[in-house]
């Protein structure tokens, strides 16, 4: 988990690295790199590309295509360490989208937590300048639409293969960002495509040490973890683009953290009952 964060961190610095050029394209060249991989690790192993449920899939693509727009907006356009928390809200959205969407059960509690989150940013929002009412908002949006795409994932986990999970967010971004690459084209120039390389590179890498440490470690443990990516955001922030963070910044970045790694806890802890309560009446 400490190596996918640190390689979701230097991802995070070559996206931002890359202001200068449209979001759209930034997007485009990061799904063309994903397509590949994906296309050529599920025609190794001989799995079918386009899975069972096509509905459910493209839906879960297109929520993922509105996410990864939006988050890489935000890194391109406001401070490192405020964009990184703000894509960090996700959980808090997946929880109280979960509630219609798979039926899950979510505590009282949990809704103090989102109060706590939505408090966190909006100090952080009105005491940094630098971010605008349409940055928050696309920020926000993006956090939505990754909340809405992870209980997607959650409906089709028993019915289809991760990978093809996987290859339908590239299957369903590229033909939305190529539009706009096109009318809005920009040419990178020398290192841009070095960077553009390392996006597609760096996440698929992520991605993969993630999913390892979720498959051999308590999820209690190491969940956690993941955000340290904001602490990467704000030191890598500081010395390569010389963003500094006022306290009161710094305050609302807190307190969103401590109310999504609360809530975390309290699903983990609810699905440990559930388990449990499961596993009895199959006893029985």
């Amino acid at each position: 988990m400490l190596i996918a964060g640190f390689l979701f961190a230097v991802m995070n610095i070559c996206v931002k690295n890359l202001s200068h050029l449209p979001t759209m394209e930034v997007v485009l060249f990061r799904s063309i790199i994903s397509l590949a991989i994906c296309v050529s690790i599920l025609n190794r192993r001989r799995i079918p590309l386009f899975g069972n449920n096509k509905l459910l899939l493209s839906l879960r693509g297109a929520a993922g295509c509105i996410g990864l727009i939006g988050s890489f907006y935000t890194l391109q356009n406001i401070p490192l360490a405020s964009a990184v928390t703000i894509n960090y809200l996700s959980p808090l959205f997946t929880a109280i989208l979960g509630i219609f969407l798979v039926k899950q059960a979510i505590k009282p509690i949990q809704y103090v937590y989102f109060l706590m989150a939505i408090t966190g940013v909006l100090i952080l929002k009105g005491f940094d300048t630098r971010i605008t009412m349409l940055d928050l908002a696309v920020g926000l949006t993006a956090a939505i639409f990754a909340g809405l795409a992870y209980n997607i994932i959650a409906r089709l986990k028993t019915s289809e293969h991760p990978l093809v999970i996987i290859f339908y967010f590239p299957l369903v971004t590229l033909p939305v960002v190529s539009i706009f690459t096109i009318l809005n084209w920009r040419t990178p120039i020398g290192i841009d495509w070095l960077y553009l390389f390392l996006i597609g590179l760096l996440s698929q890498g992520a991605q993969y040490f993630m999913t390892l440490s979720y498959q051999h470690a308590n999820l209690g443990k190491i969940a956690s973890l993941n955000y340290l990516g904001v602490i990467y955001a704000i030191i890598f922030g500081y010395f390569f683009f010389d963003e500094q963070l006022s306290n009161y910044s710094l305050i609302g970045i807190l307190i969103i953290l401590v109310a999504v790694i609360l809530n975390l806890r309290t699903k983990q802890s609810m699905t440990t009952v559930i388990d449990s309560q499961r596993n009895n009446r199959v006893g029985r």
